[in-house]
């Protein structure tokens, strides 16, 4: 059966991924991208809370309560995968040292900015590892419904909420397309099956060209 939904994100993220490369994935759908990993494609993976090798979300009646990940879901270990203080896990971020990280968002627009630590008059925990992710990772995947719940684009021309990073985001992924994040502007590369060009231009906010070729997500 296809995915759909937020399934094909997580899918389509994993597929940026190469074998041995060491990952941040952030709370919620980018959580998901673990199971969904290509043949012969293992990651080490980095959790802001203190793990290096974190596996695949196992269900809750096989869970072990002592290995939970930053979102507080059941997790595991792969062979070799170790635990190490919050210190060493920034250390790790803000060293260079991580390949790629997937992130959720609030906005994000053309610019490559993205917003999604704080919504002005609503009380924000902190914005966790997020900025530093932004500052320290080459490659910031975003992973988002392409619209909210009302409708309204979540990709725009210009972020209106607190800024978590500047120019840093690489590639877009939602339920009904993917954008590259080009040194012009967003490009977009694949479609969702269902979708048409048109269609992503009537819900998306911001301005893109089309590339040569579009693929199909999958």
């Amino acid at each position: 059966m296809a995915l759909t939904g937020r399934a094909l994100i997580a899918a389509r993220c994993a597929k940026f991924f190469k074998d041995g490369d060491f990952v941040n994935l952030g709370i919620g759908v980018p959580l998901l991208c673990v199971n969904y990993l290509p043949e012969g494609v293992q990651l080490w993976l980095e959790t802001e809370i203190g793990a290096v090798g974190s596996g695949s979300s196992p269900k809750w009646s096989d869970a072990d309560p002592d290995v939970f990940d930053a979102g507080g879901q059941p997790a595991t270990l792969i062979s070799g995968g170790s635990v190490c203080n919050l210190q060493r896990s920034f250390t790790f971020i803000r060293g260079g040292h991580i390949d790629a990280t997937v992130l959720g968002t609030l906005e994000v627009d053309q610019e490559g900015n993205i917003a999604n630590w704080k919504i002005p008059g609503k009380l924000a925990p902190g914005m966790g590892g997020a900025m530093d992710l932004c500052a320290g990772v080459k490659k910031i995947i975003v992973a988002t419904d392409h619209c909210e719940k009302s409708g309204s684009s979540k990709i725009l021309k210009k972020c209106t909420l607190p800024l978590t990073g500047v120019k840093c985001v690489t590639d877009i992924v939602t339920e009904r397309c993917y954008f590259e994040v080009g040194p012009h502007g967003l490009i977009l590369r694949e479609l969702a099956p269902g979708y048409t060009v048109e269609d992503i231009r009537a819900c998306t906010e911001a301005d893109f060209t089309v590339a040569d070729k579009v693929g199909v997500m999958e």
